[in-house]
């Protein structure tokens, strides 16, 4: 077997994957006006608002750089805001608007519409999930 096969790379299988499943979720998110990234920014909220923007870069294993324009976009669609932080005027806190937490609702749909167009069980969908936390584990451990 050849070590160096296309096929036989994580990485590949990864990046090809992540490819495919943010396209399936696309025309589920379009008519709630949200990318991919802005839905995952969106549920991070949705389980805790507000959090300060280092918080919310930690969730989702953004840098600051990445997060800040995904933060003014969903800003200026009105879905949360930003504000100094109470507890230290460096940071900034970000919290859901009513806007922000009436699109929940809607967003309630996406995770059965995704199990629906990929035609795989919840229960194997949960299995992967759980393979690649641990896989996320360890590159956490590995980057140490």
């Amino acid at each position: 077997m050849d070590a160096l096969a296309l096929d036989r790379q994580v990485c590949f299988a990864l990046a090809a994957t992540s490819r495919s499943v943010v396209a399936v979720y696309r025309p589920i998110l379009e008519p709630m006006g949200l990318t991919h990234p802005q839905y995952l920014v969106m549920l991070a909220l949705w389980e805790t608002s507000p959090r300060s923007v280092r918080q919310l870069a930690d969730a989702l294993w953004l840098d600051s750089a990445t997060l800040s324009p995904l933060l003014k976009r969903l800003e200026a669609l009105g879905y949360l805001e930003r504000r100094r932080s109470a507890r230290d005027e460096r940071a900034l806190d970000v919290g859901l608007t009513d806007a922000g937490r009436a699109l929940r609702t809607k967003a309630e749909q996406v995770p059965g519409r995704v199990v629906e167009r990929l035609g795989m069980s919840v229960e194997e969908l949960e299995s992967l999930r759980d393979g690649l936390t641990r896989l996320l584990a360890a590159t956490r451990q590995a980057a140490v």
